[in-house]
């Protein structure tokens, strides 16, 4: 059965798109939006509605499987690509992959993105592209060979069909408070992420950052059920390195010290810096992690920013530059690559954590969730949006159904074998 016709429908991401290099300049917030010039190529104004766009591939019993592209919060920064233009990403599409989706066999997946995904006039296509079209394709084989997204996996990649529930990891926002309250009261396993992303935000040598990781880690004691233990995870966007300097010593003491103000709670940092290349960060986050193994510390760095594709996640957990890579799905491009991301982190021993964005979209988030639990990843997103009811559901519940068939398949094997 193959593709017989192409559809495009333009969208909403579930967020905005940020430009990240005027928010780190002190643009200033008022209300929802910030106050400031652009910096960042492709951005009119700090501040703009994330936009998408559903790619769908009619199959020729007339069932129509979907895909959905779009660029993360903060396009065009840390070595990403631009923010996500519809008009552009829609006639490219039209252009060069519809003819490509019409010649290949949808049952095949790897197959069939390796041959829709081949470079285009000497350059890869955009990674919105591959990323809303190998979701696509996805589904397709899933469609025809009667079986969930995740067991396509499994069976592409000669997996076992997995048992383990994935830890989710939600992230609350700007709004920190009231969404802290409701992951505790949900249980999430890893929290609050808490978007330290300007000085105002980190406070003079982070002691305002310091204040609120004491914070979390109280108030999931104070309400939080009986037996309740989170991981907890802050995003800092770079600030540690930009109020403190870019020693690797200076830093890893920095994070000693927070550490050290939540005892008994495992503590991940997210981009403690940004070291301006993708080189760079990986020698000084190697530095960073060798001296935190050095002083027995709990506390884990996890990289996002400059470790994008595929090859720079390869390039970070061959050089142990990380105790966690986040796999951000829309910047690794091809959804087949994220499976590829985690296996190759797992192959080094180093955590792998199938991110994303919040200006995601709920299919996006749904096949994540396919690939991260037929990988076994370490932990997964609640995407697409900032708010923690929406994402954690969404993803949640797919998680749950996708176990159930495949508890259901595994009972139907062994009862054939």
């Amino acid at each position: 059965m193959q593709i017989k016709d192409v559809l495009l429908a333009p969208g909403n991401g579930a967020f905005f798109y940020d430009d990240q290099a005027a928010i780190r300049s002190g643009a200033t917030q008022d209300g929802f939006i910030y106050v400031g010039e652009p910096i960042t190529p492709g951005f009119t104004s700090l501040r703009i509605p994330a936009s998408s766009l559903s790619v769908g591939l009619v199959l020729t019993d007339d069932t129509v499987v979907w895909g959905d592209m779009m660029g993360v919060q903060y396009s065009g920064a840390g070595g990403r690509d631009p923010v996500f233009e519809t008009t552009r990403i829609s006639d490219l599409t039209s252009r060069v992959v519809a003819p490509r989706l019409l010649d290949v066999d949808a049952s095949l997946y790897l197959d069939a993105c390796a041959k829709v995904f081949e470079p285009f006039e000497q350059q890869r296509l955009p990674l919105a592209i591959e990323y809303g079209v190998s979701q696509a394709l996805l589904r397709a084989a899933a469609y025809l060979q009667r079986a969930t997204m995740a067991e396509v996996v499994c069976a592409e990649f000669d997996l076992p069909l997995p048992t383990r529930r994935v830890p989710i990891y939600c992230q609350s926002g700007d709004a920190r408070e009231i969404n802290v309250d409701k992951m505790i009261l949900k249980a999430v396993d890893v929290l609050p992420h808490g978007l330290i992303n300007s000085r105002q935000k980190f406070g003079v040598n982070g002691q305002t950052f310091v204040e609120f990781v004491k914070w979390v880690a109280a108030r999931t004691r104070e309400i939080g059920r009986s037996g309740y233990h989170p991981v907890l995870h802050f995003d800092v966007y770079g600030w540690i390195g930009l109020e403190i300097g870019l020693e690797p010593q200076r830093i890893a003491d920095f994070i000693c010290r927070v550490a050290d103000t939540v005892p008994g709670f495992t503590l991940n940092i997210e981009c403690p810096a940004d070291f301006g290349s993708t080189q760079a960060q990986i020698d000084n986050y190697a530095r960073i992690v060798s001296i935190l193994a050095d002083r027995g510390s709990s506390a884990r760095i996890v990289v996002d920013e400059r470790c994008n594709t595929l090859e720079d996640i390869r390039l970070f957990a061959e050089a142990k530059a990380a105790h966690l890579v986040q796999i951000k799905t829309p910047d690794v491009g091809s959804i087949a690559d994220t499976a590829r991301a985690v296996l190759l982190c797992k192959a080094n021993k180093v955590g792998a954590y199938v991110g994303g964005s919040c200006t995601e979209t709920d299919l996006s988030a749904q096949a994540s969730v396919h690939v991260s639990v037929a990988t076994q990843a370490d932990m997964m997103l609640a995407k697409p949006g900032m708010g923690v009811d929406e994402a954690f559901s969404i993803v949640g519940n797919e998680q749950n159904r996708s176990l159930a068939m495949l508890n259901r398949r595994r009972a139907q094997n062994e009862n054939v074998g």
